[in-house]
C-alpha cells in the first residue's frame, strides 16, 4: 500500500497537509536562511516506494508540520484511501455491472425487497467508513515495514514465487473467509452481524459491499493478514486488492457464467443468499466440499429463460422460507415485487 500512498501523497495529500498543517519556521532545524526552500531544511528525505516507478515530490511535500513519515498523517491518509477508494470502486464498477450485466427482471422476483437498490447503497455508505477505520492500522503496519511485502524478485523468494503467490493468496484467503463466514452464521452471531447482508435474498451488484461494518471487516481480515505471514509483491498486493473488490461485485451480479465444480461464482453465491447455510467460500468450492456445506446450483440457473421462470422462483422461495424459519424465525423484510407489478 506504500505505492498507493506515495501516489496519493504526490498528487493530493502533500497539498492537503501543507494547507491544513503548514510547517512553522521553528519546525526546521536551521531557519537562518529565510530565502532557501523548505526542501533545504526539512529533515524528511524522499525515498521511492518502488524501484519500478517514482513520483518526484513537489515543494508541498516539505512544507507541512506532518511530513510523509509522520504516523498520524499516514494513519489519516490510509483511512481516507480505504474509504474513498473503496467508495469509488464500489460506485463505478457496481454501477457498470448493474447497467450492463444485472438482469433487471430479477426485480420482479417475489423476494426482491421494496426500494432494495437504495437500501443496498445506503447500507454500503454506512459500512465503508467504519470498515476503513478498523482496517487502516494493518495498512499503517505495512507501510512502516512490518509486513513481508517486497518490491523486486531479488528481494523476494525468487521469480517462481512471483507466480506462486497468486494461487497461494487465493487458497489462504478462501480457507479463512470460509471459516469466518461460516462462523458468522452461528446463531449467537448471525442476527447481530451477518443478517444485514442476508437481507438481500436476490442481491444486485450494489449488495456486494452492503454489510454490517464488523461483518465486512471480519471477512477482509485474511486479506490483510496474508502479507504478514507470506511474502507478497507490492504491485501484486494492489492488483489483488482491486481483484477482490471486482470479485465481490461479480458474485452478486446475478449473471451465472461459472457452471463449474471448482469456482464459487455468482450462481453458488446466489444459492447462499436464498438458502443461507451453503456455499460459504469466496473463490472456490473446495472448503465447502470438505466442510459438507456445498450445494450445487440447479442446472436451470444457467439457462436464462428457466432462471427467470415462475417455476424456478417458486422453488427458490420455498427453499428460502423453509430455511429462514430455522435461521431467523420471523421474516421482517418488506418485499416490493407486488408494488412493481402494479406500476407496470
Amino acid at each position: 500500500m506504500d505505492v498507493v500512498l506515495e501516489l496519493t501523497d504526490t498528487f493530493m495529500f502533500d497539498y492537503m497537509y501543507a494547507w491544513l498543517l503548514p510547517a512553522k519556521l521553528h519546525d526546521f532545524p536551521d531557519h537562518a536562511a529565510l530565502n532557501a526552500s523548505a526542501r533545504s531544511f526539512s529533515q524528511w528525505e524522499y525515498k521511492p516506494a518502488t524501484s519500478f516507478i517514482s513520483f518526484e515530490p513537489s515543494e508541498a511535500a516539505y512544507t507541512s508540520a506532518w511530513d510523509r513519515d509522520n504516523i498520524l498523517r499516514q494513519s489519516l491518509s490510509l483511512f481516507l484511501i480505504m474509504w474513498i477508494f473503496g467508495l469509488l470502486v464500489y460506485y463505478i464498477f457496481a454501477t457498470l455491472s448493474y447497467v450492463f450485466v444485472f438482469d433487471k427482471k430479477t426485480m420482479e422476483h417475489p423476494k426482491f425487497l421494496k426500494n432494495q437498490v437504495y437500501l443496498e447503497i445506503k447500507q454500503t455508505n454506512q459500512a465503508l467508513p467504519v470498515m476503513a477505520l478498523f482496517t487502516f492500522p494493518a495498512l499503517v503496519a505495512e507501510v512502516r515495514g512490518y509486513s513481508k511485502l517486497y518490491d523486486t524478485s531479488a528481494e523476494g523468494p525468487g521469480w517462481w514465487y512471483d507466480i506462486l503467490q497468486f494461487p497461494l493468496f487465493v487458497l489462504f484467503t478462501d480457507l479463512f473467509i470460509y471459516l469466518i463466514h461460516r462462523g458468522l452464521h452461528h446463531p449467537l452471531v448471525y442476527k447481530h452481524l451477518h443478517k444485514p447482508h442476508h437481507k438481500w435474498i436476490m442481491p444486485t451488484p450494489f449488495a456486494s459491499h452492503a454489510f454490517h461494518p464488523l461483518d465486512g471487516f471480519a471477512q477482509s481480515v485474511p486479506y490483510h493478514v496474508f502479507p504478514f505471514i507470506f511474502p507478497l509483491q507490492k504491485f501484486a498486493y494492489v492488483a489483488l486488492f482491486v481483484f477482490i473488490n471486482f470479485w465481490t461485485i461479480m458474485i452478486h451480479d446475478g449473471e451465472y457464467y461459472a457452471n463449474n465444480a471448482v469456482i464459487n461464482g455468482a450462481a453458488c453465491h446466489s444459492v447462499h443468499h436464498f438458502a443461507f447455510n451453503y456455499n460459504y467460500g469466496q473463490f472456490t468450492t473446495l472448503w465447502d466440499r470438505l466442510g459438507g456445506s456445498y450445494r450445487k446450483p440447479d442446472a436451470e440457473l444457467f439457462e436464462k429463460e428457466k432462471k427467470m421462470s415462475k417455476k424456478t422462483w417458486e422453488k427458490q422461495v420455498e427453499v428460502m422460507e423453509e430455511t429462514l424459519k430455522e435461521v431467523e424465525g420471523e421474516d421482517d423484510r418488506e418485499y416490493g415485487a407486488e408494488d412493481l407489478k402494479k406500476t407496470q
